[in-house]
């Protein structure tokens, strides 16, 4: 492990999975100490070839860390794992909370930051596994709730090693709104790239002709593009999966539900990503709610 300096702080990352792995590396090639901890240590143990240590437990992962990462599934996986984190924590460490959990567990998470007396920070991620990979996610950040310039100094490291910018915002909560937000809009493109595509097959036009008559107008988008070549060319190959898609898209439905909106896009998101992973297909890459058109696991 590349030896510290006073501006490097240690981190403590939890969850190495599609996009932890990846930021997990990036913190590493920009020489920050980094303890890591994984519920399946197999994921987590290719790490230690670049630098990293291993830790059985969370709790030893987040013992005397300046930093602590948590990139979990959902908000039920965080709180469950800094709870056992509990016995590691000292008062003062920076918790920045990396995983999309929605406005009611990020309350119940920045709760337990209070009885931990943690600097509870609100830091989703926008991206995927390949700006994960590559340093190029955007982070959403916000807290603590005095704005305190130093605490932003110390993790401006972090924010750094993993992402290409970072959006700094006041209160706790604003970022996951922010989050939310913007994942609406790639779940409402996503499924409609999808359910397009299965229109165009279903109709015998080659999703081809209607790729290129959009191409380079108004309607065109790469986002688009991308989904729609994974689903011609058969790889779904996970950047993002279907499951975890299918609980960001239950999250934005009961935001804007609470808001008092009719939330009706991202209500068909959410049963086309679940229908998706009922069909068996959780563990592909999002694009994947494809299959979602067709009463069996493959289209015809």
């Amino acid at each position: 492990m590349t030896e510290q300096t006073a501006s490097e702080p240690s981190v403590a990352l939890l969850g190495t999975g599609i996009m932890g792995l990846g930021m997990a590396r990036n913190l590493l090639r920009a020489g920050i100490p980094l303890r890591v901890w994984n519920r399946t240590r197999s994921r987590a143990e290719p790490l230690e070839a670049d630098g990293a240590a291993v830790c059985d437990e969370p709790a030893d992962a987040v013992r005397g860390a300046d930093i602590i990462v948590t990139m979990l599934a959902d908000g039920p996986s965080v709180f469950e794992v800094m709870a056992a984190a509990g016995p590691g924590l000292t008062a003062g460490q920076i918790w920045a909370q990396a995983s999309t959990v929605g406005l009611a567990w990020l309350d119940e998470l920045a709760e337990l930051a209070r009885d931990r007396d943690l600097v509870f920070l609100d830091t989703p991620v926008l991206g995927t596994r390949k700006p994960a990979a590559d340093g190029q996610l955007t982070v959403f950040a916000a807290g603590p709730d005095e704005a305190s310039h130093s605490i932003r100094e110390r993790v401006r490291p972090v924010f750094d090693a993993v992402g290409r910018k970072t959006v700094w915002l006041d209160e706790v909560g604003a970022a996951t709104r922010l989050k939310l937000v913007t994942n609406s809009w790639i779940a409402a493109l996503n499924v409609a790239a999808g359910e397009t595509v299965a229109l165009a097959q279903a109709l015998g036009v080659d999703p081809e002709a209607f790729l290129q008559t959009v191409t380079g107008g108004l309607m065109d988008s790469p986002y688009l593009h991308l989904k729609a070549r994974a689903i011609l060319d058969e790889d779904y190959t996970p950047s993002f999966t279907v499951t975890l898609a299918g609980k960001d898209a239950r999250l934005i439905k009961e935001a804007g539900e609470a808001a008092g909106l009719h939330m009706d896009v991202a209500s068909a998101a959410a049963e086309r990503f679940g229908r998706a992973t009922a069909l068996g297909h959780g563990d592909k890459d999002m694009a994947a709610a494809y299959f979602a058109s067709f009463d069996g696991t493959s289209p015809g």
